[in-house]
């Protein structure tokens, strides 16, 4: 059973100031960002983690560093684990946009609306979530870590859950924030979303998934899921 780790890049003076980052070169995590990055790492000390990969810019290596070298792992840079592509509105600042008139149509029918100069929300969808289906096809059974960018991690957690792409925004992604899901049989689980806590991991390969040790999330209830579904195959 894949288990694919989604892992949100940490915190940057873009995110900070709420400006769209896109795919501009040279954005470093800051000190507060990098703290993140460490902290991630030793929550995901005991995460049976076999690959990680990464969006190649340089705030998600960064993020990712961490927690491969504490592996011995090599970083996977694919590109189509970037963030969405904002064209002409790169740089600027939420506010900003608020003012201009496609703002409102992407947030209520953002798989209508296109980004002047960059990319659609569909498209970004779509190469997001065929990247991780060819990770996870190469990776059998196996947990691997992505880190990549809020609005694709958003986007695919929709798309396995069988949400519609108009209500992606309804979800929330924190910087350095894990999200995990399990490929099971008969479909995705989304095992947690935007957490940022240590996590327990089961040593049994089919209960191989994380989870919160306190809140929310509880060892037991997934164990018994995990059993029902083990009875169905």
């Amino acid at each position: 059973m894949p288990v694919i780790l989604l892992i949100r890049h940490g915190e940057n003076d873009y995110v900070k100031t709420n400006r769209l980052a896109g795919r501009l070169p040279g954005v470093h995590l800051n000190e507060k960002g990098q703290k993140q990055a460490q902290a991630l790492a030793e929550h995901l000390k005991e995460a049976p983690i076999k690959a990680v990969y990464s969006s190649p810019l340089e705030r998600a290596l960064e993020t990712a560093a961490p927690l491969a070298e504490a592996r011995g792992l090599a970083i996977e840079v694919r590109p189509d684990l970037g963030d969405l592509h904002p064209g002409d509105w790169t740089g600027r600042t939420v506010k900003e946009l608020e003012n201009e008139e496609l703002w409102p149509i992407i947030q209520a029918y953002p798989s209508g609306a296109r980004l002047p100069g960059g990319e659609s929300f569909q498209q970004c969808q779509a190469r997001f979530v065929a990247e991780l289906d060819a990770i996870r096809s190469a990776h059998p059974g196996q947990t691997i870590a992505v880190v990549s960018h809020a609005d694709p991690i958003k986007m695919a957690v929709a798309y396995y859950l069988g949400l519609p792409l108009d209500l992606f925004q309804r979800l929330s992604v924190s910087p350095a924030s894990l999200t995990a899901l399990a490929f099971q049989r008969f479909g995705p689980r989304l095992l947690c979303l935007n957490y940022t806590e240590p996590l327990v991991f089961h040593a049994d390969p089919l209960l191989g998934m994380p989870c919160r040790a306190a809140r929310g999330c509880d060892a037991k209830n997934l164990e018994a899921e995990q059993a029902g579904d083990t009875k169905e195959q």
